[in-house]
């Protein structure tokens, strides 16, 4: 099942994707939140396939993120062996942690802002994964995926002097306004089946830039979970960022890094494709 919201900016509405439309799920829930992901899937499953939920007219329409409410979102750094290759860093004994502000998250349409004084804003294509059940000190990384709700296609944006040379910890450079489009949609676990059997791609003004798999992953998903709630306790709605690909600027010769007038697009397989312009702060 595929669920989403639609709509402009604050007024989007709650939709899941029947197989041929996008039906209306305003007289089940408010929103695609915590509350809808930790208990109400099978609902609203039920009712999408009854066939008498409104059907959406999207024709032209904004998709929002399509989950609101986020409580944290957690970010694993240097993840995948080509990406801590290119940027000439070693693979991590253990997952590299950072945390994003939820704020940064917008839609994948929407306009990304580069921030004043910024020379280096760069991109990264990567999984996010949905929490749809608490996970507190799980017992091993066999139990982690039960407790995911569905995966979203997340933009990473990251500004790398912000990150990297201005000292203190790497959040500075990931939790810029608008620097986590998500969306369109989140695809319940059920639909996408192996999480690490999934390939991300991105372009840049039409030049392809990151073409990956999540089998490339350092650490699987499933292991990223487990690890985790050894920290802190995962919760309904939480977004997990999984790390990305190699391709980014940080890691080509010439360091192509974004400036306003320049137009990202993504995706990642059965999640759907993003494509923002870039705007000045």
């Amino acid at each position: 099942m595929r669920l989403a919201r639609i709509g402009a900016a604050g007024a989007e509405r709650p939709a899941a994707w029947d197989g041929a439309a996008w039906r209306d799920l305003s007289s089940l829930t408010g929103d695609v939140d915590a509350a809808l992901l930790a208990t109400g899937l099978d609902e609203v499953r039920a009712q999408v396939a009854s066939g008498g939920l409104p059907v959406l007219d999207v024709e032209g329409a904004r998709f929002g993120p399509p989950v609101t409410g986020i409580g944290k979102i957690v970010c694993i750094g240097l993840n995948y062996r080509d990406h801590a290759e290119e940027t000439g860093a070693a693979e991590p004994d253990e997952p590299v942690i950072f945390m994003k502000a939820p704020d940064t998250v917008v839609g994948p349409g929407d306009e990304v802002l580069i921030p004043r004084a910024s020379v280096k804003t760069d991109w990264e294509v990567e999984l996010g994964v949905v929490i749809g059940a608490p996970a507190r000190y799980l017992a091993s990384p066999a139990e982690s995926l039960a407790h995911v709700a569905g995966y979203v296609l997340s933009h990473d944006v990251s500004e790398r002097e912000f990150q990297i040379e201005r000292g203190g910890q790497w959040d500075k450079g990931k939790s810029c306004e608008t620097f986590n489009p998500m969306g369109p949609w989140l695809a319940t676990a059920d639909e996408v089946g192996d999480p690490q059997a999934l390939n991300l791609r991105l372009w840049v003004n039409g030049t392809l830039r990151q073409d990956g798999s999540t089998k490339n992953m350092i650490f699987d998903v499933a292991h990223v979970i487990w690890y985790l709630s050894q920290f802190m306790v995962l919760r309904p709605g939480d977004v997990i960022n999984t790390g990305t690909p190699a391709g980014v600027a940080l890691g080509l010769p010439d360091h192509p890094y974004l400036v306003a007038g320049d137009v990202v697009e993504l995706e990642i397989d059965g999640l759907g494709r993003q494509r923002q312009i870039f705007g000045q702060a």
